[in-house]
């Protein structure tokens, strides 16, 4: 039977390297930016969002406004920097609006 060490770490420690050790970080990625955009967008634009996907380092965004993606699609370059301060490091390099 392994012998438990009487080392402390905090949960985050352990729970950092439970998802390196799992390789989970690309979900954990694709949820936080998930979360990201329905914070820093609001209510007004996340009732218009139907669907959000991250793929490779690009966010697509699924829109059911026309109006309402082209007047985001003129802020694109924010509101990527925006979302990757939120996440708190450089989860989504592109922005496609849909």
């Amino acid at each position: 039977m392994a012998s438990r060490g009487n080392e402390n770490t905090s949960m985050k420690e352990a729970l950092s390297a439970f998802i390196q050790k799992n390789k989970l970080e690309k979900g954990i990625d694709k949820v936080d930016a998930r979360a990201a955009w329905a914070k820093l967008m609001g209510n007004g634009v996340d009732n218009y969002t139907t669907e959000i996907e991250l793929k490779f380092g690009t966010l697509y965004v699924s829109l059911s406004s026309s109006i309402l993606r082209e007047e985001l699609s003129l802020g694109k370059s924010k509101i990527v920097r925006m979302i990757n301060e939120e996440i708190g490091k450089e989860v989504v390099k592109k922005l496609i609006l849909r």
